[in-house]
């Protein structure tokens, strides 16, 4: 009993100081934004305030940065969304012997880093105009976004009976009718979970617009973060970047929990199947 309850306490020791590496940083982030002194320690401001908040609410520091990762990555998750779900159907619906091929070769390109094929990428937008351009940039973030969410949602199609899609083409519908009003609906936790995974990885992405836009007034939030290190008067503006990334997370947080309840839902065919 003695050697059960010592075993417990460590666990339980283990799980604080890796719950403290997690929170140290929370909590620095959320009092260094109403520090206007703030610095590298963690510590409760002399003097609170929202100086740091009003420094940063300006058009060119957070609002346009914003607008435009809205666009950016807002634009890129329904391009990527729709996209896996033509290429999942018929995955999910169609046995062929290159079923297992494709599927593997999905897998392998989200191994890829993305680092590796910028310099290509970089070269083939230049020969093409793209270069410098949203719409150029928000398709290249889909096709990055693309392997997975065809993996999720393949997996996701497969918990949708055939039994359903039968009965729908009995009655006359067709195959885009069937994804459309049968299964999309059926799973909307599946879509949910593409959505979300699909826009936080775009919204926290750096490099690739980092490296495909050029005007400053066409960068998102991601990039402009980068002002903060050093560029205003060579130090780092502790405060004002912990309000920006306050801001910043501000959208992802909205986002999940707007569409929590779905996530925690499932998929309601009890019934839909019987009889």
């Amino acid at each position: 009993m003695r050697r059960r309850t010592t075993e417990r306490l460590a666990i339980d020791a283990a799980l604080l100081v890796v719950a403290a590496a997690f929170a140290v940083p929370l909590v620095w982030l959320a009092l260094s934004s109403v520090d206007p002194h703030a610095g590298l320690r963690v510590r409760i401001p002399d003097s609170p305030g929202l100086s740091n908040y009003s420094d940063i609410l300006t058009e060119d520091i957070t609002f346009r940065p914003m607008l435009n990762s809205l666009i950016l990555c807002g634009g890129a998750t329904a391009l990527t969304v729709a996209a896996a779900a033509l290429a999942a159907y018929p995955l999910s619906r169609y046995k062929s012997r290159f079923n297992r091929p494709f599927l593997l070769t999905v897998l392998f390109t989200t191994c890829l880093p993305i680092t590796a094929i910028m310099v290509p990428v970089y070269g083939l937008f230049v020969q093409t105009d793209l270069i410098d351009t949203m719409y150029g940039t928000a398709l290249f973030l889909a096709t990055s976004q693309l392997p997975f969410g065809i993996w999720l949602m393949k997996n996701f199609m497969d918990g949708v009976p055939m039994v359903l899609e039968e009965a729908a083409w009995t009655d006359g519908a067709s195959g885009l009718q069937t994804l459309r009003r049968i299964v999309l609906p059926l799973m909307g936790p599946g879509v949910m979970v593409v959505t979300i995974f699909s826009f936080i990885m775009m919204w926290g992405n750096f490099f690739v617009p980092f490296m495909l836009l050029l005007t400053p007034d066409q960068l998102p939030a991601s990039v402009s973060l980068y002002n903060f290190f050093g560029n205003r008067g060579g130090q780092v503006a502790f405060g004002e970047l912990a309000a920006f990334s306050i801001i910043y997370s501000t959208p992802v947080v909205l986002l999940y929990v707007l569409i929590s309840r779905r996530l925690g839902g499932g998929f309601a065919l009890g019934g839909a199947v019987k009889g």
